[in-house]
């Protein structure tokens, strides 16, 4: 079984829980931290994009840590064999704002209405 898959006691054994931040960055290793980095990189891609209320980085950061802490919390609850780790949450979150704002340039503003044109701008009918 391949190590991003549950461990072989998943379902068996009782959930580990590691909460002391920065401690287990140390045993992660540059694959287990490039692999956490890119997780939540879509949604923090996109969701300045389509929601406006969520055009900024540190918003971005904490919808990106609420979902990890979503995933870490089901990854606990259905006792999957791993650790849930409070670094997990934080390099998954950090990840996402480079995302973010690299896609700074298409963000909504709280103005922008869900279509780019009317109607009226779409047929050459636009008020002067």
């Amino acid at each position: 079984m391949a190590d991003h898959d549950a461990g072989a006691g998943a379902g068996a054994v009782p959930g580990r829980v590691s909460l002391v931040p920065l401690r287990d960055l140390l045993t992660m290793g540059p694959l287990g931290i490039g692999g956490n980095l890119p997780v939540f990189a879509a949604p923090g891609f996109s969701a300045p994009i389509r929601f406006a209320a969520f055009a900024s980085a540190p918003k971005v950061l904490a919808l990106a840590a609420g979902c990890s802490v979503l995933v870490e919390t089901a990854q606990y609850a259905l006792r999957l064999d791993r650790v849930s780790s409070v670094d997990d949450v934080l390099v998954n979150a950090a990840g996402a704002v480079p995302a973010a704002l690299a896609s700074r340039h298409w963000w909504r503003t709280g103005g922008e209405r869900a279509t780019t044109r009317s109607p009226e701008v779409v047929r050459g009918n636009a008020p002067p």
